[in-house]
């Protein structure tokens, strides 16, 4: 699921907060150090832009969804024809609607996959978009309200006070009406 690249960089990422939370403990004798957590996990699930996503996606591909079930109908319908009227069928004429069901069922198959790997790469799409909104989302927050440092991933304990999670959430959601409107 993720790539080598991909995990590295997680890698990278994990080593930074932890240099940069020992850092900044380090220097907490010396000044007050404001931490924030999110939890983007809940964010990407809970946005209104990812509902709004998901209902785009489904438009989006409701009618070759549709078309795809009634390619699957079809098929059913020439194999219980041809299990119906094997009895009467030439041997000639079974082995040619056999064909047509197998070339049916192999062009059913190829659009079924396209359809999944178009489907993918449209829930990726609209994944990296919102996972850029949420960043700059969550990069305006720690500016605004001044944190010296925001994590996310790979923690074990978040105490309340420092869960910023749901001021994310309702920013995006105010940037969501705000889109709406």
């Amino acid at each position: 699921m993720y790539d080598v690249k991909h995990l590295r960089l997680v890698s990278l990422a994990r080593a930074g907060i932890i240099l940069a939370a020992g850092m900044l403990a380090a220097q907490a004798a010396s000044a007050e150090v404001k931490v924030g957590f999110v939890n983007v996990a809940r964010v990407l699930e809970l946005a209104p832009q990812a509902e709004a996503a998901r209902n785009r996606i489904e438009r989006e591909f409701a009618p070759k969804d549709r078309e795809l079930l009634q390619q699957q109908k079809d098929v059913r319908g020439l194999e219980d024809r041809l299990v119906k009227n094997a009895a009467v069928l030439s041997e000639a004429e079974r082995q040619r609607q056999e064909n047509d069901i197998r070339a049916n069922k192999r062009e059913l198959r190829r659009a079924q996959d396209e359809f999944r790997e178009d489907l993918n790469l449209r829930r990726s799409q609209e994944l990296s978009k919102l996972q850029q909104k949420v960043t700059e989302v969550i990069q305006e927050l720690a500016q605004g309200e001044k944190y010296d440092l925001i994590v996310s991933d790979g923690v074990i304990f978040a105490g309340e006070r420092v869960d910023i999670t749901e001021k994310v959430l309702e920013r995006l959601r105010t940037d969501f009406k705000k889109s709406s409107q």
